[in-house]
């Protein structure tokens, strides 16, 4: 063998060898921004995700809290962050698609680039335990004599919860009034203390107060296990299954083979059976929505949230 033919040899061995270097990921520690204070369920999930990241792949995944503007904050930092593939970014839908719409956002829609999404918590009607409505239709009822006097407490303004109030009162043709709150120890303490009539909230939150607070009406295709004697809103009579979407996003400048690699790793987390046990006894309806699917997904959110958006105000 000539001195070429070793050269060219030697020059092959290192591509190979950096090929699998580069194909290592992670292998480093990954930093996962969270847009919310700590506690609520963006928290809870990553929290979650980041033990199974540590077990799956001997790595750590750093969660850090970036509250700020209902997530604008962060979303509107997001693409100055470093586009390796170990900085990713919590992303909640409808807030990507809604938020934008209001004046004075700091990022669009389009600045945002979800690689995964999750799970979706189920929108749910919850009333304190000694709450007069015993029963959807109480509450229903109580809204068409009296409109505007049941209100409905929420986490943040055009938010999932804000949505979901208005789909409530343009289907069941009543209207009811919308109390925003900051976080949930605030609305707990709202609904416990009788100063709203109930909370348009989410599953988790009913399992979290269970013994406190009973649910009226959930958005899954079928009864919870935790609620069986709770009916669905599709049993109610609509076509609702719904809630608000988590997934991850990276910076813009993430190459597509990065960002592919992150929605992968996503991917073999949320597989596990152990969270998915854990996220599902937590009141999360698990869904595993990759970085092929979504463009088609991210389409048809967005046409929902749009006519939602009309009721609120934010377009014409």
């Amino acid at each position: 063998m000539n001195a070429i033919d070793i050269g060219r040899r030697a020059v092959g061995v290192l591509a190979v060898a950096l090929a699998g270097f580069a194909h290592a990921y992670p292998d480093k520690p990954v930093q996962y921004v969270i847009p919310f204070a700590p506690g609520g369920e963006s928290d809870i999930a990553a929290r979650l995700q980041a033990q199974m990241f540590q077990a799956k792949y001997k790595q750590e995944m750093i969660v850090v809290n970036k509250p700020g503007a209902g997530g604008a904050l962060a979303w509107s930092q997001m693409n100055a962050m470093p586009g390796d593939g170990y900085t990713i970014v919590g992303v909640n839908l409808p807030h990507i698609v809604l938020q934008p719409l209001e004046a004075g956002t700091q990022y669009k829609t389009a600045d945002i680039t979800p690689v995964y999404f999750f799970h979706y918590t189920p929108d749910a009607i919850v009333v304190a335990n000694d709450s007069p409505f015993k029963t959807f239709a109480d509450l229903v009822r109580a809204a068409r004599e009296k409109p505007e006097a049941v209100s409905l407490a929420g986490s943040g303004t055009n938010s999932a919860n804000h949505v979901a109030q208005v789909r409530l009162d343009r289907e069941q043709r009543i209207r009811t009034t919308y109390v925003p709150f900051k976080g949930t120890g605030d609305l707990v303490s709202s609904i416990l203390g009788g100063h709203v009539s109930a909370a348009m909230s989410y599953s988790t939150l009913a399992i979290q107060q269970k013994g406190k607070m009973r649910m009226l009406a959930v958005a899954t295709e079928k009864r919870l296990p935790q609620f069986p004697d709770v009916p669905t809103f599709k049993e109610l009579g609509m076509n609702w299954v719904d809630g608000a979407y988590r997934g991850v996003g990276v910076p813009k400048s993430t190459p597509p083979a990065v960002r592919k690699e992150v929605s992968d790793m996503m991917d073999a987390i949320n597989k596990d059976p152990e969270l998915r046990r854990r996220m599902t006894e937590g009141g999360f309806e698990v869904t595993d929505i990759a970085l092929e699917a979504i463009p088609a997904f991210m389409a048809e959110r967005a046409r929902d949230y749009l006519e939602s958006a009309k009721a609120l105000g934010l377009v014409k």
